[in-house]
């Protein structure tokens, strides 16, 4: 019988990790997948991603509407307990042998709530990470704690879920599964990307990849500095639209404003993951707050500017210059990341996110992993306690 596995996707973002173990899971005999895609895939104002996924070929075996037309805390915390509601049907009709699951948006604890009420083995990509300045921290964190098979991007952060009590048998480190694009892919070139996305490259281009810094009460607070640098530079701005967070909208009208004012800026509502890669090889700098500017550029060696609280903790590369949401440190962080002293820096650097080959460490494990109470029922790691712990000196 074939094994029965479904797969959660999101958002753009999500989706460009999940592709390649999406395209391995579907082209396997023995396995039954099931897309269940929701959220910002479905909503126009995010550009509809969920065609993005059928042009690939993919079947899509459940369409969850959940996520509200609001740019508040309060619209995030509904969104969830829609999806929750949605999920419980779903899942309850599908019954997968296993649920996977990726990262660290607000979305995946509703179908990790769900599965684990179903007693549906669940399966997380990219746990053990670092994200201090969102309550990705938190999302991720808790997703680890829920799920029965961890697959970390960095060996560090399978030495943290282990640290967590999970079984060392559970815990594979597996790289990044976007890191995948580039070893399996061949990258557009200067001239292709010039084409398909409507820009020329002969000045110096920045990419701003920036969104809410969802633990702050004001999620976009840092963003004013920001802006106020972009506006002293000289080079052509591209900026990518933010996630679906508190304080998105906000952001938004930001960039749009900025690029009304700024010929050759443009904002682009989603790239495909090929042409966004292909883009980020071929431009000087990423500034923002993403995680792309932490996982993905180490691959190209691109400077980045990784402004703010948000992706404070997790692990990098050299190629990240962090700054304070300040618009002077920005400008300088920013002139540091074109010198030429820097770029020696950046020669013969690796990423410790991975080496491209993710998805085949995803999909041998998948399908091989025994099913059942063994693999729900989980045995945490002894505790090392010290012999003095439990005397009362110790208190």
């Amino acid at each position: 019988m074939k094994r029965k596995i479904a797969v959660v996707t999101t958002s753009r973002a999500d989706y460009g990790h999940l592709y390649w173990p999406l395209r391995d899971l579907s082209a396997r005999p023995d396995v039954g997948l099931k897309i269940i895609a929701l959220g910002a895939h479905l909503s126009p104002e995010f550009g509809a991603t969920i065609r993005e996924i059928e042009r690939d070929g993919f079947e899509i075996a459940e369409r969850i509407e959940c996520l509200l037309s609001s740019d508040t805390d309060v619209g995030m915390a509904k969104t969830i307990g829609v999806a929750t509601l949605s999920l419980a049907d779903a899942l309850g009709r599908m019954r997968p042998d296993l649920l996977l699951l990726i990262a660290d948006r607000y979305e995946m604890l509703a179908p990790a709530s769900v599965a684990l009420a179903l007693r549906i083995p669940i399966a997380h990509i990219e746990g053990g990470e670092i994200s201090e300045g969102a309550i990705d921290d938190a999302v991720r964190n808790a997703l680890t704690m829920m799920s029965h098979i961890h697959f970390t991007s960095t060996h560090g952060a399978r030495a943290r879920v282990i640290s967590l009590g999970e079984e060392a048998w559970r815990v594979h480190r597996a790289g990044a599964p976007s890191l995948d694009h580039l070893r399996r892919q061949t990258l557009y070139t200067r001239e292709q990307v010039e084409q398909r996305l409507g820009v020329r490259l002969e000045h110096p281009t920045i990419v701003v990849a920036y969104h809410p810094v969802t633990l702050s009460t004001d999620t976009v607070r840092e963003a004013g500095p920001l802006f106020a640098a972009l506006q002293a530079l000289p080079d052509q701005i591209l900026f990518c639209y933010p996630n679906a967070d508190a304080g998105s909208r906000d952001l938004i009208e930001r960039a749009r404003s900025f690029v009304t004012s700024r010929e050759g800026a443009q904002v682009f509502v989603n790239l495909e993951a090929l042409t966004y890669w292909s883009l980020l090889k071929q431009v000087d700098v990423l500034v923002g707050n993403s995680s792309t500017g932490i996982m993905e550029s180490a691959s190209f060696a691109l400077p980045t500017v990784n402004v703010g609280l948000r992706q404070q903790g997790r692990e990098r590369a050299r190629n990240v210059i962090d700054v304070a949401p300040d618009t002077g440190s920005i400008l300088a962080a920013i002139a540091k990341s074109k010198s030429a002293e820097f770029h020696r820096t950046l020669e013969g650097m690796t990423n410790p996110y991975g080496e491209g080959f993710a998805s085949e460490k995803i999909v041998e494990v998948l399908t091989t992993v025994p099913l059942g109470e063994e693999l729900l029922m989980k045995r945490h790691s002894p505790l090392d306690i010290p012999r003095n712990a439990t005397s009362r000196s110790a208190w």
